[in-house]
């Protein structure tokens, strides 16, 4: 049993909360997929690995909770309980075994990241530019920029002020060899008509989608078979839950970039949100606005006070 005292936010908590990510779970459901915390008590086949007081991370439906029951081959244990620790489990771990498995990242190449300044797209910037790529980011304000060339990135483009197809043209008149896109829309319309001569586009989500009934923004897909003909180009879809046979290694090896110092985990507690700092359950409805308003710089995570009335 663990006592949450961090949870993420993600953009997929409104498909799942819509019932996108599996229709036949009827409400009402527990929703949130991942927390860091303390475990407080001990089932008998976890207790030969696990102590009570140590720092877990967890990924599973049903996070948004004070009190969770996570089986112990699904917690990470943790050096402490730090909400960084939070942004590689689903953030990071996106990120990383994506590029790894379908990116095929290596010296030289153009990397685009959509939403490059959020929960995700922080990391995809980061690991692009360790395989020594050139990185263009995009975004939607200068705060953002500043963010994203503090953390390496070559060329932020902030969509609000700039025309994002424009910059492309110009300035990479080739294309580009890989799209780290979570966007959807017209952004991915203009990310697959920026691929280079054998260009892979990687769809890790589409966000102005999300909050439609339907949930798909339309895409003008018609010409899809002769764009990528004529590019030798590629379009793959990355679901995390797919490659959990990766997840272990991922995971171990961002812990060590992290503590290595080599990794930047931004985290956003919505301190400059309408109503300030996003702290206690209550507060994850406002967290999740928060995210689609476009203004958080990094991971969105929603504190949880230890209750000094426990309920246990």
């Amino acid at each position: 049993l663990f006592s949450s005292r961090f949870v993420g936010i993600n953009a997929s908590d409104i498909n799942y909360s819509a019932g996108r990510y599996d229709a036949s779970v009827k409400p009402p459901f527990d929703i949130g997929f991942e927390g860091v915390g303390d475990v407080v008590a001990l089932g008998l086949s976890a207790s030969a690995d696990y102590t009570v007081g140590q720092a877990v991370a967890y990924v599973k439906a049903g996070s948004f909770a004070e009190y969770t029951v996570v089986p112990a081959k699904q917690a990470v244990p943790l050096p402490s309980v730090k909400p960084e620790f939070l942004t590689l489990m689903v953030s990071g771990a996106t990120a990383y075994i994506s590029l790894q498995e379908l990116g095929e990242l290596s010296e030289g190449k153009k990397v685009l990241v959509t939403a490059a300044a959020g929960g995700t797209g922080q990391f995809a910037v980061q690991l692009a530019k360790k395989a020594k790529c050139h990185v263009i980011g995009t975004c939607s304000s200068d705060e953002k920029g500043g963010f994203l060339k503090s953390i390496g990135c070559d060329r932020t483009i902030n969509y609000k002020t700039e025309n994002v197809e424009s910059v492309l043209r110009k300035d990479y008149p080739e294309g580009v060899d890989v799209v780290y896109e979570s966007v959807g829309g017209k952004m991915f319309d203009l990310a697959l008509n920026s691929l280079a001569t054998k260009g892979r586009l990687i769809v890790i989500g589409f966000i102005a989608g999300y909050q439609n009934p339907t949930g798909l923004p339309p895409v003008k897909a018609e010409l899809l078979p002769a764009k990528l003909l004529k590019k030798s180009a590629s379009i793959r879809g990355f679901f995390l839950n797919h490659y959990l046979s990766e997840y272990k290694m991922a995971l171990k090896h961002l812990l060590k970039m992290y503590e290595r110092g080599d990794l930047v985990c931004e985290v956003d507690f919505g301190d400059m949100s309408p109503e300030g700092k996003f702290t206690g359950l209550e507060s994850v409805f406002r967290a999740v606005d928060y995210m689609y308003m476009g203004k958080n710089i990094g991971k969105i995570v929603v504190e949880l006070p230890h209750s000094v009335n426990s309920k246990l």
